[in-house]
């Protein structure tokens, strides 16, 4: 597998980047009732959806490496996998949402939507052929059934 950046690196990547658009591009402000609220709900909601992936495949005693799929042991299926099969990198989107809501910068919804796209290539698109390799009908099945996303 090719995988040359860590997720955690493109998601601080790309929170810098609406970082910088919020502050350097002189339009797309915004402010609605309920922003920070919206933007706390959005935060809670990322944390813990990535957090009980990540506990699920600790309790499965398979391997986090996002680089190496291959290493892990088991295919995890269930809890929040049963409606994200990727819930770590849904976490992930939940909270540059949120950052793009504390921004207040409307076009920051274009760099989250950038972030998707670049997960798709460049991470799931490459991980989802060695699970499909290693784990064969059981992961098409999965797949099947499960949306990637949400």
């Amino acid at each position: 597998m090719t995988l040359k950046v860590p997720p955690a690196l493109v998601f601080l990547f790309f929170g810098g980047l609406m970082y910088l658009l919020a502050k350097w591009l002189p339009v797309g402000y915004f402010d609605f009732f309920g922003r920070s609220v919206l933007m706390w709900t959005l935060s809670a909601l990322g944390g813990a959806i990535a957090g009980l992936a990540v506990l699920q495949f600790l309790r499965a005693k398979t391997s986090l490496d996002p680089a190496h799929p291959e290493k892990s042991s088991k295919l995890v299926v269930s809890g929040v996998y049963n409606f994200s099969r990727n819930p770590m990198y849904l976490g992930l989107l939940l909270l540059l949402l949120a950052w793009g809501i504390y921004l207040g910068n409307a076009f920051n919804t274009l760099v989250a939507a950038l972030f998707v796209a670049y997960m798709n290539r460049f991470q799931i698109f490459a991980e989802e052929k060695v699970l499909g390799e290693k784990y064969g009908s059981a992961y098409r099945s999965y797949c099947a059934l499960v949306r990637r996303w949400f």
